[in-house]
C-alpha cells in the first residue's frame, strides 16, 4: 500500500514558482480562515476531541508551511512519510479519519476562491491526492493505534 502511495505522489506535478509564490503570500490568510471555519463547525468537537483545539488550529499553520516547501522542493517520499506521520500522530491524541476529510475540504474551497485559476489548478492536486489516498493513510496507521485512546474507541 505504501508503494502505491509513493507510486501516485511521483505523479504530482510541482507548482510553478509563480503558483508557489502566490500561496506563499496567502498562507496567513489561508491557515485564519481555514481556522475559523474548522471552530465553526458543529462536530469539531467529535472530529479532534474538545481539548485539542489549539493542537488542530497548529496542524493548518504547519500543514501549510509544510505544502509550501513541498511545492519549492518536492520529493514524494517526504511527502508520503511526512502524511503518515501525521496521521499517526494527530490520530494518537483522538483526531477522526474524517477530520483530514473535513479540513481538506475546506482547504480546497478556500484555495479556489483566494488563488488565481492558474495556481489552483497547480496546487490542488495535492490537497486531492491527500483526499483520495485518506483510507490508505488511515489503514497503514491503524496497526500503530490498537490501544485504547482519548476522548473515544480505537476507530480513529
Amino acid at each position: 500500500m505504501k508503494e502505491k502511495l509513493l507510486a501516485s505522489a511521483q505523479k504530482l506535478i510541482p507548482p510553478s514558482e509563480k503558483a508557489r509564490k502566490e500561496f506563499n503570500a496567502k498562507i496567513g490568510i489561508l491557515v485564519d480562515k481555514g481556522n475559523k471555519s474548522m471552530a465553526a463547525r458543529p462536530d469539531l468537537d467529535k472530529l479532534i476531541c474538545a481539548e485539542n483545539l489549539e493542537m488542530a488550529e497548529n496542524n493548518n499553520s504547519n500543514f501549510a508551511r509544510f505544502m509550501d516547501s513541498m511545492f519549492v522542493a518536492y520529493d514524494p517520499s517526504i511527502l508520503v512519510e511526512t502524511v503518515l506521520w501525521v496521521f499517526k500522530a494527530y490520530r494518537s491524541h483522538g483526531f477522526l479519519p474524517t477530520y483530514w476529510a473535513a479540513n481538506l475540504d475546506i482547504w480546497l474551497r478556500m484555495l479556489e476562491k483566494e488563488l488565481s485559476d492558474e495556481s489552483f489548478k497547480a496546487i490542488s492536486p495535492f490537497y486531492n491526492w491527500i483526499v483520495v489516498n485518506i483510507p490508505i493513510f488511515v489503514k497503514l496507521t491503524d496497526e500503530c493505534l490498537s490501544v485504547e485512546i482519548p476522548c473515544g474507541t480505537n476507530d480513529r
